[in-house]
């Protein structure tokens, strides 16, 4: 963002000043005020004391004016009281009434949002004028605006060359030539420990007088050196100098001899052409030095106005250099140097801030330092604190998993009804994938079974038989037969045999488990067999899908869901192994011993690597993270996934006929209090732990069973329709990127309602993005509540800001 630009001229005839205010497209405002008396006797008194406090060591031919080390009064009282009834009658004239127009004028500029600060570009004349602190106006203060965002930048009368652009400046390391004058009676050990600070963004040259050295070798290499062809980004004076009227002021290079800037002024206008930006000259009495160097069009010049002590000269070298160092631009350092002097140095250094000025060329870009390497992309990406506390803890939260297990099931339920209203919902003329026999709490009465925990083998005989009798290929038993009926075991079974023994050889999972002290509860082996027979562990991570191990089948025990499917695919390859009672080898290394070239030739989910754990999942784990683990996606109607037959339809045969040769069948638990492993019946999902899409696909169920959530994964598993999640942390994170670079571009606050409408487009259109990609073949599920913060929290606050001002 650019400052606000003012030009205010400055010109005194006899005993009246002319005030001449311009900005913007050619506005203007001009007064006149009388001159006060008493401001040229308070500067001068100011003056008297300051050099009687400050006569050692300066950098300026002066008269000695006393002894330093023995005052005869206390001096430094003297220059505190002289400062204050200077400054006092100079800010009293400043804010006479015929200024007022011009005052409020520029107040009212630091009111503007889109300028972070205003910049008065002043010319004084005659030279007499400009020595007064003009710094120290304190402009906006009686309007309750920020003095600190006016900055007063010094312009001479006359400026007849331009200034270099941007794109003629010189590239490649900073470069700066460092000109070290007449030593005698000072110190330039300040000069030489600042450049130090600059090392890691400049490349420094010393160049001064050497007591072997003759006068004419001296200025030969002076002006060489100041054109040399290599170019100068910034050129530094430190020692003598003082005012002259006619050749531009003078500085001294060695014991009794001066150079005027006249003398160097082909080199500099040479050095000017080959990138010299930036100069400054930490020695006395620099005003017409100043005025001199912009009328070359050399575009910025840092002086002292008045003789400056050594120690003075190096304090605020130091701390220009610093800030310098630190990426602030020339005026920015200007200001942070005087006040250090002011703020840290008073006591010691009275009046000493009031002495800096800098002198510009209206149209000069202000010198800093590029920074370079990793820097620009710290200094670019830089986190103010509250930033940093808002980032962090935004993605803190995208890490906590019940956090993500909440908002995926409402991002679920939002996709539930994109899917409906968009009418995208799968649509087939074949029965769904899966068939649930339901044994629910009318099928317990009617069965008149008194206690369903341990639900009756000989009831679950029962259905075996009537399923078998139906053809159905593979089977799935939800419930644990772990547990001696010594009544019923036989009973079931002879059942399961005789299932497994026809023509179908259908296939039977049972459910399994661990129980709390890790013993592996499976069916018992009087029940099964698993030289025919399969069993998975019925435990699932709510809201995703129960994957198949990495390395085929070396694992064991696999999911429940995982080996029906299996199951069912592998039952329609003509080869592959049938179940049979007579088997002597595991069933389930029968199957792993498929031809793989058979195996290939069908679509098996054994070759999908969404179906199977990934390393970078996996690895999630141990951070407590399901990344890219994929979901249960709830957004399709449960009347395209399973349908649902009540036991005791099955029994009574009232159902019509299914393809259960086509479908995987599973006998579950109907929802019952009881239904589940331990006494809390954790088979049921009900009232708050309901998904939220199938409360909205079956608005007056209170209840989700364990087995519909099977179905959903067998579903998923048989048709490929595997949703992957992107974790929120890694969008979350994305977005906060995006959201900070759209905020440094957002360079003007008058444009934050077309910038809020820009973000809301931008939010809406990923939103629909998000939805579609999740129903599209593709599968992707990309967050979008965290994200959506991520973005706008840069935004909020500034619009809200704006709001306020």
């Amino acid at each position: 963002m650019t400052a606000f630009i003012f030009n205010l001229k400055v010109q005194q005839f006899d005993q009246l000043c002319a005030f001449e205010l311009s900005w913007g497209k050619g506005q203007q405002l001009g007064v006149t005020l009388a001159y006060p008396n008493d401001l040229d006797f308070k500067y001068q008194e100011w003056q008297r004391i300051y050099l009687r406090f400050y006569n050692t060591k300066l950098r300026s031919r002066v008269e000695e004016i006393g002894s330093f080390t023995a005052p005869p009064v206390d001096w430094h009282l003297q220059l505190v009281q002289a400062e204050a009834q200077l400054l006092s009658e100079f800010h009293h004239w400043l804010r006479s009434a015929e200024l007022h127009e011009i005052r409020a004028t520029i107040a009212q500029a630091t009111r503007k949002d889109e300028h972070p600060n205003v910049d008065l570009f002043l010319t004084c004349n005659p030279l007499d004028l400009a020595r007064l602190p003009w710094e120290a106006w304190e402009i906006g203060t009686e309007f309750s605006s920020s003095s600190s965002k006016i900055r007063i930048v010094r312009t001479p009368i006359n400026r007849r060359e331009t200034v270099s652009s941007p794109h003629d400046r010189r590239s490649g390391k900073t470069r700066i030539l460092v000109i070290l004058g007449d030593e005698t009676g000072l110190d330039f050990q300040a000069e030489k420990q600042a450049m130090i600070f600059l090392k890691s963004v400049a490349k420094v040259e010393f160049i001064g007088w050497q007591p072997q050295e003759s006068i004419p070798e001296l200025k030969t290499k002076i002006v060489q050196a100041i054109a040399s062809e290599s170019g100068w980004d910034i050129l530094l004076f430190a020692g003598h100098s003082n005012e002259t009227n006619l050749t531009g002021g003078e500085i001294a290079i060695a014991p009794n001899t001066a150079l005027s800037i006249s003398e160097i002024a082909q080199p500099l206008i040479i050095a000017k052409q080959r990138g010299l930006q930036f100069a400054i000259f930490n020695s006395c009495n620099g005003l017409s030095i100043a005025n001199k160097l912009i009328d070359l069009g050399l575009s910025q010049v840092a002086v002292m106005r008045e003789p400056i002590h050594n120690q003075v000269a190096g304090e605020f070298l130091l701390e220009f250099i610093k800030a310098l160092a630190q990426y602030q631009d020339v005026h920015e350092s200007m200001i942070t140097a005087a006040q250090h002097l002011k703020l840290e140095n008073s006591l010691t250094y009275p009046s000493a801030y009031l002495i800096p000025s800098l002198f510009c060329h209206p149209e000069a870009t202000l010198f800093r330092f590029q920074p370079s390497g990793i820097k620009p992309f710290i200094q670019y990406w830089r986190l103010s604190r509250k930033e940093a506390i808002a980032l962090s803890i935004l993605l803190l939260i995208s890490l906590i998993l019940p956090v993500q297990t909440f908002l995926l099931q409402w991002r679920v339920w939002v996709q539930a009804i994109y899917r409906d209203t968009t009418n995208q919902s799968i649509t087939s003329t074949s029965p769904p994938p899966v068939l649930l026999v339901q044994i629910d709490e009318d099928s317990i009465i009617k069965a008149k079974i008194s206690d369903p925990k341990p639900i009756d083998y000989k009831y679950l005989a029962s259905l075996i038989d009537r399923l078998s009798a139906d053809k159905a290929k593979v089977i799935g038993i939800d419930y644990l037969l772990s547990r001696h009926q010594p009544q019923s075991d036989r009973i079931l079974a002879k059942s399961i045999q005789a299932a497994v023994s026809s023509p179908n050889h259908t296939l039977f999972v049972f459910a399994a488990t661990g129980n709390q002290n890790k013993k592996w509860l499976q069916p018992l082996p009087e029940i099964a067999n698993f030289n025919w027979s399969l069993s998975g562990d019925i435990k699932f991570y709510p809201w995703y899908i129960s994957l198949l191990p990495h390395d085929d089948f070396q694992t064991q025990p696999w999911y429940f869901s995982n080996l029906l499917v299996l199951g069912q695919q592998l039952q329609q390859i003509s080869d592959a192994p049938q179940p049979k009672l007579d088997s002597q080898t595991d069933y389930f290394q029968q199957m792993g011993d498929v031809s793989p070239r058979n195996l290939k030739s069908h679509r098996i989910i054994l070759q999908s690597p969404r179906s199977r754990l990934q390393l970078i999942t996996a690895l999630s784990y141990q951070l407590w993270q399901m990344w890219l683990h994929p979901i249960a996606d709830f957004s399709i109607p449960p009347n395209q996934i399973y349908h649902t037959i009540p036991a005791w339809k099955v029994l009574e045969n009232q159902t019509p006929p299914q393809n259960l040769q086509q479908q995987v069948v599973i006998i579950i638990p109907g929802g019952y209090d009881e239904a589940g492993i331990s006494q809390d019946g954790e088979d049921n999902f009900a009232d708050a732990n309901l998904p939220p899409a199938i409360k909205y696909w079956q608005p007056n169920t209170n209840l989700f069973t364990g087995g519909e959530y099977h179905a959903y994964m067998i579903h998923h598993l048989l048709n490929q329709r595997l949703v992957v999640p992107i974790p929120d942390f890694w969008v979350t994170g994305i977005a906060l990127l995006l959201g900070k670079i759209l905020y440094l571009q957002q360079k003007n606050r008058k444009y934050r309602w077309q910038w809020l409408l820009l973000m809301t487009i931008f939010t809406g259109i990923y939103g629909i993005i998000s939805l579609q990609l999740y129903i599209s073949t593709t599968a992707i599920l990309l967050p979008c509540f965290l994200p959506s913060i991520g973005l706008w929290v840069y935004f909020v606050p500034n619009l809200l800001s704006s709001k306020k001002s």
